[in-house]
């Protein structure tokens, strides 16, 4: 078990610093060995594909308000030597309305070793549509099958934009929970994973609520390797 250091998401929020104990009580149960990888980390800041590469952002990682003392190579080699991986690509940014200071959860996910899904905003009046096809193209870079996955627009708490996406969907052994939004992309996102997991139910759950908490399934219910 790799425990890493969380400080509520560059000290944003005081009343969940406390979190920062949950892997203690947790492995109380799992009865693991322990790691402690040393650095501030949370699990939507990243995306593995089992097979040696993480994918993450810029605006995350190298924020300050995480590892201050930190610079790219040393965050690399502590993501090599706790998630045992040896091929790291940076995409730049997350998305509008992320309090998480660009999560790659909302961004891009691997749906196999060489292929990833990536939220590409259409619309290019829209904020994230620059943000989204820089990470797109930087994407294509990288030698990998590259998936263009619709955005759902627009969705707001009054003048407040939140963080919807289709990315940031649940993997679980038989099924694909995705967030929707009642949005006209819904079921162009929802045929476009299905295809990408044929072996996986992919099912949509209406999220606008949840996303007024500025997250959804990804956010709340990651998945755990098996063991």
């Amino acid at each position: 078990m790799v425990k890493w250091k969380f400080n509520a998401w560059g000290d944003k929020y005081n009343d969940v610093l406390g979190d920062e104990e949950i892997p203690y009580v947790l492995n109380q149960r799992l009865g693991l060995p322990v790691f402690e990888a040393g650095i501030v980390l949370e699990g939507g800041s990243i995306e593995v594909n089992g097979a040696g590469t993480v994918l993450t952002t810029e605006q995350c990682l190298l924020n300050k308000n995480r590892n201050p003392k930190l610079n790219r190579q040393e965050i690399e080699s502590h993501l090599k030597e706790y998630l045992n991986v040896s091929r790291i690509l940076w995409l730049n940014q997350g998305i509008a309305g992320d309090d998480t200071d660009g999560h790659i959860d909302d961004v891009a996910r691997f749906v196999n070793r060489n292929t990833v899904v990536c939220a590409f905003e259409e619309d290019t009046a829209d904020e994230n549509h620059e943000i989204l096809k820089e990470n797109y193209e930087r994407l294509l870079r990288f030698d990998l099958n590259v998936v263009k996955l619709p955005m759902p627009g627009f969705v707001s708490d009054a003048d407040l934009r939140l963080p919807a996406s289709y990315a940031n969907f649940y993997i679980g052994n038989g099924a694909v929970v995705v967030p929707v939004f009642g949005h006209a992309n819904d079921r162009r996102a929802l045929d476009i994973l299905q295809k990408c997991f044929p072996s996986r139910r992919v099912v949509g759950v209406h999220s606008t609520a949840m996303v007024y908490g500025l997250g959804t399934i990804h956010c709340c219910s990651q998945q755990e390797p098996r063991v």
